[in-house]
């Protein structure tokens, strides 16, 4: 009990110790150990680091789980060391809203095909959605969260000891100087203000040692944020990937719904024209077996409007047929490769036909004065 006692005065001067001095400090009545500057810019890109990371790591989490409520409820569970339930995507509830909606409308209606349809794409949406927010959970919001609180709560707790032994080291620097001051004013009892002067000089000695080994543990440390950022960077590259992944499979189960809804518009009203030619599915990326690039679709490459072995069709000796022209909207700007073919900006209106023996990836299209070739993947066609 006496030994609990005796450290608990002991702490308990400490920490008044160091409540002056930082007291003092901050009125400017003590002079203060100042750390280099190195140092001082190890403490400042770690501070960043850790604000940027609290930063992207919020609202990576608002992207993947946009409702709030979820978000606090999965915070929870994570908490409490327990599995997070499943949950449906708002994909594939709209999904399960389009199926029950067509069951009940008539499953064999065209409005109900058509609701089945779009209920199928919407659920492997949904299964997309469900697979890209696991994966980046796993692989980039789990890092950035194992630093925060992990290697940051240590930073922290050796920076706040620092903290604490520049203020033992401080205060003994004060002390010595006091007593020095006062040996300089004693006359008579000038052993008594040696043997002060000397039991400061050994303080003075052992906090300047602890500092020292501390402030060393926490450069260590500090410098330790370059390997955090090597590692983010590597967490940061699979986030891409697998965004890129979720957005070519959206980007295809779209093409095919969009493909199964050209063919169904067609049949049920046969005196329009519906959708335009649709690029095939994008490439796999060449880096990654499982990553699909989605890319704008590209006009495919033509040497000319004629069949090979005939003479190439000038432009300015086309004209349009007296009927089968339609207007089309422009999806995307093309850039014309040569003086056959005619610029195209986004959104605008053009007029377009086709000629016999044209290869039907390509038409023909009007703008004013101006006539060229222009892919049919750039195009909407509108009537």
């Amino acid at each position: 009990m006496d030994f609990n006692m005796k450290k608990l005065a002991s702490d308990a001067g400490i920490f008044f110790t160091r409540a002056v001095q930082f007291t003092e400090e901050k009125f400017g009545q003590a002079e203060k150990t100042e750390l280099d500057a190195h140092f001082e810019n190890l403490l400042a890109r770690a501070d960043s680091t850790k604000n940027w990371t609290e930063k992207i790591l919020r609202q990576t989490e608002v992207l993947l789980q946009p409702n709030p409520s979820a978000r606090v409820e999965e915070f929870l569970y994570e908490k409490l060391d327990r599995k997070v339930p499943s949950r449906v995507t708002n994909g594939e509830l709209l999904a399960q809203y389009m199926a029950e909606a067509a069951s009940e409308l008539g499953p064999t209606t065209p409005y109900g095909k058509t609701l089945i349809k779009v209920a199928e794409a919407e659920k492997r949406l949904g299964a997309a959605e469900r697979d890209f927010i696991h994966t980046a959970s796993i692989n980039f919001l789990t890092p950035l969260r194992n630093f925060l609180e992990g290697d940051w709560k240590t930073i922290s707790k050796e920076r706040r000891l620092l903290q604490n032994r520049r203020l033992d080291l401080d205060a003994c620097k004060a002390r010595l100087k006091k007593a020095k001051a006062a040996e300089a004013k004693a006359t008579c009892e000038g052993d008594l203000w040696n043997d002060e002067v000397d039991k400061a000089e050994q303080e003075l000695r052992v906090a300047q040692t602890e500092f020292d080994r501390q402030a060393e543990v926490t450069r260590l440390l500090l410098e330790g944020i370059s390997s955090t950022h090597v590692n983010h960077l590597r967490c940061l590259h699979e986030f891409v990937e697998s965004q890129t992944t979720y957005y070519a499979q959206c980007y295809r189960h779209m093409l095919d719904l969009q493909k199964q809804l050209g063919s169904s518009q067609g049949a049920i009203f046969p005196g329009t024209f519906v959708g335009t030619t649709e690029p095939a599915s994008p490439p796999l990326s060449s880096s990654s077996p499982t990553t699909a690039a989605a890319t704008m679709p590209v006009g495919p490459s033509v040497a000319g409007l004629a069949p090979p072995g005939e003479a190439a069709l000038r432009l300015e000796e086309v004209s349009p047929p007296a009927s089968g022209t339609r207007k089309a909207r422009v999806l995307y700007d093309y850039e014309a490769a040569d003086s056959s073919e005619l610029a195209l900006l986004a959104d605008e209106l053009i007029t377009v036909y086709s000629l016999p023996g044209m290869d039907p990836d390509w038409l023909i299209g009007e703008r004013g004065n101006k006539k060229g070739k222009v892919p049919v993947t750039y195009l909407e066609l509108l009537s």
